[in-house]
């Protein structure tokens, strides 16, 4: 089934979700080689980056064109253009949503089991946002920095979100189950 066409909206954030590897991972490229060719379009294009995760077979990213033609610009220039539908784009308006889709994406190798921890993952934005460690492809979005006035309460901020709630269970890779599912259980 086709989703609708995403409208694009300068300084609107876009969750994209690349789900094609071979044009994420083609040719052997690297998932470094991706990252840099990333960065370069992303600057190019006036997309600013502020979560990312690299899986084997797929991308997620969380980017805020400042052009109506940015994101998918950028989405060609990667190799998974709109006619070959290789991404998926959703628009991230509110602050919860966009602080639960930055950790949505950085837990993604915990809940694929890849690894206990997001910060234990080399191809995700988590150590940038959450442990200051360097990284050029990331640029912290306006509500991300809302949440503290220096850079070590916002990385604390952020790194509660990670740590309260639901949390745990997910990075032990346990599913919460839907609540029709509860219902259908034995008892």
């Amino acid at each position: 089934m086709l989703r609708p066409a995403c409208i694009e909206a300068p300084g609107i954030a876009l969750h994209l979700v690349q789900r094609d590897p071979a044009a994420c991972f083609a040719g052997g490229r690297e998932p470094l080689e991706y990252l840099e060719r990333l960065r370069g379009h992303a600057a190019r294009l006036g997309c600013a980056v502020h979560a990312y995760v690299l899986m084997g077979n797929h991308a997620h990213l969380l980017v805020t064109p400042s052009d109506s033609r940015g994101a998918r610009e950028l989405m060609r220039a990667l190799g998974g253009g709109p006619r070959e539908r290789g991404f998926d784009a959703t628009p991230v308006r509110a602050r919860r949503q966009l602080l639960a889709c930055m950790r949505y994406i950085e837990l993604n190798p915990v809940r694929a089991r890849l690894v206990a921890w997001p910060g234990d993952w080399r191809w995700s934005s988590y150590r940038a946002n959450a442990l200051g460690e360097d990284d050029a492809l990331v640029t912290p979005h306006a509500l991300y920095c809302a949440l503290g006035r220096s850079l070590e309460l916002r990385r604390a901020a952020y790194r509660a979100l990670f740590t309260g709630g639901a949390a745990p269970a997910a990075w032990r890779g346990e599913r919460t189950p839907s609540p029709a599912r509860r219902a259908a259980r034995p008892p």
